[in-house]
């Protein structure tokens, strides 16, 4: 696991910068206490990344389940219940990965995890630009187009534009520049640049410019623009930052609805990112899904039982660490422990970096996910993969990330039904043979209800006094639906004075009965190939 140490431990600093206000966004959006969202952090990077398949996946708590949580702590009646439902949930993606539910991450198609990418990606910058420009009214780690200040994404980048801070500002401009600098200049220069990373440079410099220029009223960054971490004053309020599940409540139906709820929605973003990190990952590792919803599974139950948010596979945390050269599942393992060893040591350090320096770094991230060439890259593949694409990405940058794809999904499957109402027959037509019109009909290897349109509408435009053949040697199914269409045909095709001719395995047949018959008990595998 530590082969590849000299890469995984700076990659590990950058997903600890990346993931620590995240955290603690995630915890505010939802209407939690702020450490619980740091508790599933640490229990997302340690626990879930040791038992997890992936190699470069970081799990801690998702902002898709803001909205979730935020609304279950109400209706459960605290906290504590909730966490009842988290351990339950947890409990439920064990039985998940025993029932082998990840082979549902292979049949979303690519377009629509390209446009889950390019999406998070473009959120990801409208959501900092707020915090680079040193204002902060809607929380770290609240995605959703509809923020919880009942702004929305663009409205909070204009009021961001009417109140800069100069300070926050500078700092952030200043770090963004080194960021572009060590990535593309340099990280070729010298081996002290691949170890040192560069988010590591900007946040140190964001800190000194912090304590040199506090005092400052103009150019002073104020605390509400930097990083919250809980300090507590004592080991006794420590113990109050910690909170546990009410199991007296373990009958009530509404919380296992909830845990149900809490484990289809927290598999499901964990197959997606699980699908997008391996198409990230540039040695183009698979990840067993089965294995992840279970390490996934025992993150929940333990970060219930501890007072932590639910977790999932996240493709911030992800991409962020895949990007700054992350190889194996010790850069996520050792972001964990960064988290948990800061937080008891450092607090007070952490409380010093300006939240427009980390602003900065997830600019890059995004930029990453959402690069202009991909768009051109997917248009080039034609209509086919380019809707489902964009369709997926406005989806995500208006709603959030659950409804995008499935509208992309959506527009995806109508796009296969398309194709697959286009291409269930090809039809050609000769020139006339005995006073009639020959034209040959050849099906495809697969015809389903899907086809019966398509199929239903060139049988009945067929001109009368036509010569039919009918090629099924290559049909591998042919869908009852279809075979009643031709039965139905076969009858009014005596009226139009249509001629039927089949050609299939068993030779030529021009009997509409008898290839109706065959058609009806025909063997499984053509026994020709067989």
């Amino acid at each position: 696991m530590f082969k590849h140490i000299k890469s995984d431990l700076p990659a590990s600093i950058v997903v600890f910068f990346v993931a620590l206000p995240l955290c603690l966004g995630i915890a505010l959006a939802s209407g939690a206490p702020l450490f619980s969202g740091l508790i599933a952090g640490i229990i997302g990077g340690i626990i879930v990344g040791a038992l997890s398949g992936s190699h470069i996946g970081v799990s801690g708590p998702a902002a898709g389940l803001a909205a979730i949580v935020l609304t279950a702590i109400g209706s459960l009646g605290g906290f504590e219940n909730f966490l009842v439902a988290v351990v339950l949930g947890g409990l439920i993606q064990i039985l998940f990965s025993i029932l082998k539910a990840g082979v549902i991450a292979y049949y979303f198609p690519s377009s629509v995890i390209k446009g889950m990418l390019t999406g998070i990606g473009i959120i990801i910058i409208l959501k900092q630009i707020p915090h680079f420009f040193g204002y902060n009214d809607s929380p770290e780690g609240d995605f959703a187009f509809i923020q919880m200040d009942g702004e929305n994404t663009f409205s909070g980048i204009f009021n961001a534009l009417k109140s800069i801070s100069p300070g926050a500002t500078l700092i952030a401009i200043v770090s963004l520049a080194i960021l572009i600098l060590w990535d593309k200049v340099l990280t070729k220069k010298g081996k002290i640049f691949q170890l040192i990373q560069g988010p590591l440079v900007a946040v140190v410099l964001g800190i000194i410019y912090y304590a040199v220029t506090k005092d400052d009223a103009y150019w002073g960054i104020g605390s509400e623009f930097l990083v919250s971490v809980p300090i507590p004053e004592s080991l006794e309020t420590a113990s109050n930052l910690l909170s546990f599940p009410n199991f007296a409540v373990i009958t009530n139906t509404e919380i296992w609805i909830t845990a149900f709820t809490i484990a289809l929605v927290a598999s499901l973003e964990t197959l997606l990112c699980v699908e997008a990190t391996d198409k990230l990952d540039p040695l183009k590792r698979t990840t067993p899904t089965n294995k992840e919803l279970f390490a996934q599974g025992v993150g929940n139950t333990v970060s219930g039982l501890v007072g932590g948010l639910p977790v999932t596979q996240v493709i911030v945390r992800s991409s962020a660490n895949i990007q700054s050269g992350g190889r194996t599942k010790a850069s996520a393992i050792i972001h964990g422990f960064f988290l948990l060893i800061s937080v008891i040591l450092i607090p007070k350090l952490l409380n010093m970096i300006p939240l427009s320096v980390l602003a900065a770094i997830l600019f890059i991230v995004g930029y990453k996910l959402a690069k202009p060439a991909l768009f051109k890259k997917m248009y080039t593949l034609g209509w086919k993969q380019f809707v489902p694409f964009v369709v997926t990405v406005v989806g995500i940058v208006f709603t959030d990330l659950l409804v995008g794809i499935g509208l992309g999904l959506l527009v995806g499957i109508v796009v296969i039904l398309l194709k697959s109402y286009q291409n269930s027959h090809f039809l050609h037509i000769e020139d006339k043979s005995n006073g009639k019109h020959k034209i040959k009909m050849t099906l495809a290897e697969e015809v389903t209800f899907f086809n019966k349109g398509a199929i239903l509408k060139e049988l009945d435009s067929l001109p009368n006094d036509t010569y039919l053949e009918l090629n099924v040697l290559n049909t591998r199914y042919l869908d009852n639906d279809i075979i009643e269409i031709l039965e139905d045909f076969a009858f009014k095709a005596k009226q139009r004075n249509i001629d039927i001719q089949l050609v299939s395995e068993r030779g030529i047949e021009e009997n509409p009965a008898s290839y109706i018959e065959f058609f009806r008990n025909r063997p499984k595998v053509n026994p020709v190939l067989k």
